[in-house]
């Protein structure tokens, strides 16, 4: 209290010494120094705003502080840099730590990927893990990872990787970075997830997409704002889309729907979304071209006719598991049976959200990932429908973990945007991100290269699955479907440690829920 009083008289002893400064320099230019007058050009402003912010009522401590309380502000608009470059350790950063944007930028630009002296984590504390390593190491034959999506239904399967760009629009993202993204893709033959902002002239650069519709029907979209079957086929039968995602929730914001703010709404961009350009635009939570599961499945069916056959599926953050299991026995009455499943976890990335529904909820993907691949066995569904995991996937130990859990490939967001160059500036909703990939200012996304960060993407993809065969030849997989979960493990406490299997074991009465189902759905 009383350094606070000091304050307040040191920042009073201030406006006071303004005012004397200002009143001295009148006097001395009135009585021969005319050209004093042109120091006022300096000192009268600082006078006047010292003085308005004495009277005004909106910010607290600049009434109290009328000028020194401007270094409040300025100290706080450096911290995030201060605690990024001087004072966070390399592994306590977040949403991801030093050391994880490390290896991303040195992977991308083919530089040393080694690190010397050993361990920096503490593998004593609550929640490190680890995989088994074998013995007998063997050799993994495959060296481009893949898996076929597409079951019986499907006439277009889709050979994908096991690693692809996941879900970005043009608009969350430039037109520099999704240009380089494509043809970074092209290079290493993997897909990229357009995001629900529908299908630009930057995507089309040679590489591989799956069209993701959200609830807004960007780019398949009509005048008011409902689902075009016309719209829909003239995009889904192009050669470079592979496949079709429905996208039903994400996992940073699960219900509330998509944001793109004011400044990021171009002219070009909302024809392409056929919005109203300069305005902020908020996707529906929901989709209105059904009202429940039986209607999104026939949805479903409509979008594999249209597009010619391709592979289809839906992308969804878990949220209350009945819903998921009102999926599944609308799938086997209907059999009408979705290629894919995104699990998309709660600690998915998002250009904007909510502050509540970036940490509160939606469930992490692990969780979901156990769950949705449980039921899908339950229900005889496994082995036609794969899942796509999507949530700070980073390295081969992220890959291989949600391979264990019973995904079949992944999505990396964020790391492809650390590939493009991406600081992790925090700065995705204000339109003015420092490196040019979450903008649409063209002074600040020219300076994006893309002959230059295509490279990079394509190389972080192909040193990665590298890494991820390494692992795999160390723990002993000859292939990603023999990757078992009983080969990782958690350290609960300083005592106590269980594999995934243990952890993530069946934790449902399926009987009791599937009579239950049953039984409400006849």
């Amino acid at each position: 209290m009383l350094r606070n009083q000091k304050l307040v008289s040191v920042s009073s002893s201030i406006v006071l010494f303004a005012v004397f400064i200002n009143a001295l320099i009148i006097a001395l230019a009135y009585i021969n120094n005319p050209w004093l007058f042109w120091l006022l050009l300096i000192t009268a402003p600082v006078l006047t705003l010292a003085l308005y912010n004495i009277i005004q009522k909106k910010h607290a401590v600049l009434r109290n502080y009328p000028l020194i309380g401007y270094l409040r502000y300025w100290m706080e608009s450096l911290r995030p840099e201060l605690r990024q470059y001087f004072f966070e350790s390399d592994s306590d950063g977040k949403p991801f730590s030093r050391r994880q944007r490390s290896i991303v930028y040195q992977r991308a630009k083919n530089e040393r990927q080694t690190v010397a002296f050993g361990m920096q984590l503490d593998n004593n504390l609550p929640g490190h893990e680890w995989m088994a390593h074998t013995m007998y190491p063997v050799t993994v034959e495959q060296k481009d990872l893949r898996v076929l999506i597409g079951n019986e239904q499907c006439s277009q399967p889709y050979d994908a990787s096991i690693l692809n760009i996941g879900a970005m629009s043009y608009g969350a993202l430039s037109k520099t970075a999704i240009r380089s993204l494509n043809e970074g893709a092209r290079l290493g033959g993997f897909a990229h997830n357009t995001g629900e902002g529908g299908i630009s002239p930057h995507h089309l650069n040679g590489g591989d997409l799956i069209w993701q519709i959200g609830t807004g029907y960007f780019g398949c979209r009509n005048d008011q704002g409902h689902f075009s079957d016309e719209l829909f086929r003239e995009n889904a039968c192009r050669p470079e889309v592979k496949m079709i995602e429905l996208k039903l929730s994400q996992g940073a914001k699960p219900g509330h729907g998509g944001i793109l703010p004011a400044a990021k709404n171009t002219a070009e961009i909302a024809g392409i979304r056929n919005v109203e350009p300069g305005a902020t635009i908020f996707s529906p939570p929901g989709h209105s071209a059904f009202i429940n599961a039986e209607g999104m499945v026939l949805f479903l069916e409509k979008l594999r006719r249209l597009s010619g056959g391709k592979p289809v599926g839906i992308k969804l953050c878990i949220g209350n598991k009945k819903e998921f299991h009102k999926i599944c026995f609308a799938i086997r009455k209907s059999e009408i049976i979705p290629d894919f499943i995104c699990v998309d976890g709660s600690e998915g990335g998002t250009g904007a959200a909510p502050l509540e529904f970036t940490d509160s909820v939606g469930m992490p993907l692990y969780e979901a990932l156990n769950f949705v691949s449980q039921t899908l066995q339950i229900y005889d569904l496994k082995k036609k429908v794969k899942i796509i995991a999507a949530g700070k996937i980073i390295s081969g130990f992220d890959i291989l973990k949600v391979l264990a859990l019973g995904a079949s490939c992944c999505y990396s967001a964020r790391g492809m945007m650390f590939a493009l160059g991406c600081i992790q500036a925090l700065r995705c909703d204000r339109d003015d991100c420092p490196v040019g990939v979450a903008t649409q200012n063209p002074a600040l996304y020219r300076a994006l290269n893309v002959s230059d960060k295509r490279i990079r993407v394509a190389s972080f993809h192909r040193n990665t699955i590298k890494a991820t065969i390494e692992l795999m030849e160390a723990g002993g997989f000859s292939d990603p479907s023999a990757v078992s979960l009983s080969s990782f493990f958690r350290r609960l406490d300083l005592m106590n440690t269980k594999s995934l299997a243990e952890i993530y074991k069946k934790n449902y009465d399926w009987s009791i829920l599937k009579k239950d189902y049953n039984s409400s759905l006849n």
